[in-house]
């Protein structure tokens, strides 16, 4: 493992204004942040056609958790003040590639939950897609997990 030079400039930036932190010990298993994100995206699955809208929400969720996984490998964790935010800029900084659909599933799911008009809709096939794109989140995660270290 080393550390991972890409995205530098974005990381000590977000740590210098708060957003992120330094985390260190059991904290740092970025794995159990994979895992999770692995079940948080079956469920969103299997409801998919019955509820498009949480399965969005879910599915953000998910690729969220990912994103907070990559970090806690490199000693690192959003904080409120940072919140999603951070960890959206701080995973495309540094890993660009499929994590650039991070941002925009966000707006989604902000679009969702706090809605112009009431009845906001949402197609399923949609939400199939966002799935197969967090899914793509963590097959590149997984590979990543394992040539991460600490940020120093």
């Amino acid at each position: 493992m080393s550390t991972w030079t890409r995205g530098q400039a974005t990381i000590r930036e977000l740590l210098d204004t708060g957003d992120l932190q330094r985390i260190t010990g059991d904290m740092t298993d970025g794995k159990a942040w994979l895992d999770k994100a692995a079940r948080t995206l079956a469920t969103s699955a299997a409801i998919a056609d019955d509820d498009p809208e949480s399965a969005l929400i879910l599915t953000y969720d998910a690729g969220r958790q990912i994103g907070t996984g990559l970090l806690a490998q490199q000693g690192l964790r959003p904080t409120t003040r940072g919140g999603h935010i951070a960890v959206v800029k701080a995973i495309v900084a540094q890993f660009d590639g499929p994590f650039t659909a991070l941002e925009r599933l966000r707006r989604r799911r902000n679009e969702l939950q706090y809605p112009s008009f009431p009845g906001e809709h949402i197609d399923p096939d949609e939400v199939h897609a966002a799935i197969s794109t967090v899914q793509e989140f963590l097959t590149a995660a997984t590979t990543l997990l394992a040539e991460l270290g600490m940020f120093t």
